[in-house]
């Protein structure tokens, strides 16, 4: 069993910046893809973000490219998701979520963001972006 657990939400001025920590507890798994998922309202959840439990590849939605990048800090258990350059989409509350083992591909050859792909999620932060 894995815990989750997302914080770091804020409200702040487009342009700003953020940084999202997810702890993680429980069952020790030898690999654990993760990954931050977003939902606006009105909107269909979607992925942002996941790196693979090596560290060493990572995916980044086109939609923040450039602004958002995700990381991990193993000894503290904890992933990482840095936003710059927020905008006012990015309006949305912003999840942590785990799968044990590696991250898989989708048919576009990047790592899956599906809901369905992972297995353990956070309870959420909310990031509301004003201009």
């Amino acid at each position: 069993q894995v815990q989750l657990v997302e914080s770091g939400g804020d409200s702040v001025q487009a342009g700003g910046s953020l940084r999202l920590p997810c702890t993680v507890s429980g069952k020790t798994y030898s690999r654990l893809c993760m990954g931050w998922f977003r939902q606006a309202p009105g909107k269909e959840r979607e992925g942002v973000a996941a790196i693979m439990p090596d560290g060493d590849s990572t995916y980044i939605a086109d939609s923040v490219k450039g602004r958002f990048k995700i990381s991990q800090n193993n000894p503290k258990n904890t992933l990482i998701l840095e936003m710059n350059s927020l905008k006012l989409d990015d309006t949305a509350m912003y999840y942590c979520a785990a799968r044990p083992g590696w991250c898989r591909f989708g048919l576009d050859g990047t790592i899956n963001t599906e809901d369905a792909e992972y297995d353990y999620w956070g309870q959420g932060t909310q990031v509301t972006v004003s201009s």
